[in-house]
C-alpha cells in the first residue's frame, strides 16, 4: 500500500484502541469540540469516512444526500458536520465503534485499490486530509477519557498538508503571502523534518513538528508553543495554518 494509506490504517487502529478501553460513562464526556461528547466525535468520523468513500467511488452526492435525509447543504462545513452529528447521534457505544470500524476499513482498502492520482471530488489532499482528521479526533477522545497518545512519524504527512495548503488557508482569510515559505521542524524522534519551497523562502517557520500540527489542528495556539521564525509571514502563518477546510 501507499504509506499514506498505511498510515491512515494505523491512525485508524491508535484510534480503535482507545475506543476500546472505554466505559459506558466515558461515551458521554464532553470533549474540546465544542457541543460533543465522545460518542459524537466517532459518529462525525464515521459519517465523514463514509463521505470519503462515496467520494472515492463516485457517490459522494448520494451518500450526502443519505445522511442528510434529504435536507439541503448546510453554510458552512462546521454546519454541516454539526447537522449530520445531531441528526444521527444516540446510537449504543457498540454499534456506533462498529459503524465507524466498519466504514474506516472500508474506505482503506478502496484507497489502497485505486490510483491516488485519480481526482475525486473532495477537498484538497483527500487521502491526508482523513489521515489528519483521523488523527484530530483521536486525540479529542483521548484527552477527553485523560488518555495520552505519543506523536509518531504520521505527523510528517499531516505537518506536509498544513505547509501545501498554506495558499489555501490565506486565500480563505482574504490576506495574501508575502513569498514562500519554509518548515524546518524537528520530528518526534529528533530527526530534522524540511518542508522547503522550490524557490528561498520569504518566512522560516521552526520548532517541534507535534506542535506544528496541533496549532494547524486548531487544538493548540502557537502562544503556548515554542514555534518560532524569521520573515515577515510568520505570525500569520501561525495563526492561520490548517490542516482542514
Amino acid at each position: 500500500m501507499d504509506p499514506v494509506v498505511d498510515d491512515l490504517a494505523a491512525q485508524q487502529a491508535e484510534l480503535e484502541s482507545v475506543l476500546d478501553g472505554l466505559s459506558a460513562a466515558q461515551w458521554g464526556v464532553p470533549t474540546r469540540c465544542a457541543g460533543w461528547d465522545v460518542a459524537d466525535v466517532v459518529l462525525h468520523l464515521a459519517q465523514s469516512d463514509e463521505l470519503a468513500l462515496g467520494s472515492v467511488t463516485g457517490r459522494l452526492a448520494d451518500v450526502a444526500l443519505g445522511l442528510a435525509g434529504g435536507e439541503g447543504p448546510a453554510g458552512t462545513v462546521d454546519e454541516g458536520a454539526d447537522a449530520l452529528v445531531t441528526r444521527q447521534r444516540g446510537a449504543a457505544p457498540a454499534e456506533l465503534v462498529g459503524r465507524w470500524a466498519s466504514g474506516a476499513a472500508r474506505l482503506v482498502e478502496a484507497l489502497a485499490a485505486m490510483d491516488l492520482s485519480t481526482r475525486v471530488p473532495w477537498v484538497t489532499g483527500a487521502l491526508t486530509t482523513r489521515l489528519a482528521e483521523t488523527w484530530i479526533h483521536a486525540g479529542d477522545v483521548a484527552d477527553a477519557v485523560g488518555v495520552e497518545l505519543p506523536p509518531t512519524d504520521r505527523l510528517r504527512q499531516i505537518a506536509r498538508l498544513a505547509w501545501r495548503t498554506l495558499p489555501y488557508a490565506f486565500g480563505s482569510a482574504g490576506r495574501d503571502m508575502s513569498g514562500p515559505v519554509a518548515f524546518r521542524l524537528v520530528g518526534p524522534d529528533g530527526s530534522p523534518w524540511e518542508l522547503v519551497p522550490d524557490e528561498p523562502p520569504l518566512t522560516t517557520v521552526r520548532g517541534p513538528a507535534a506542535e506544528l500540527c496541533a496549532v494547524a489542528a486548531r487544538r493548540t495556539p502557537a502562544s503556548a508553543t515554542t514555534l518560532h521564525g524569521e520573515g515577515p509571514d510568520v505570525d500569520a502563518v501561525l495563526e492561520l495554518v490548517r490542516t482542514y477546510a
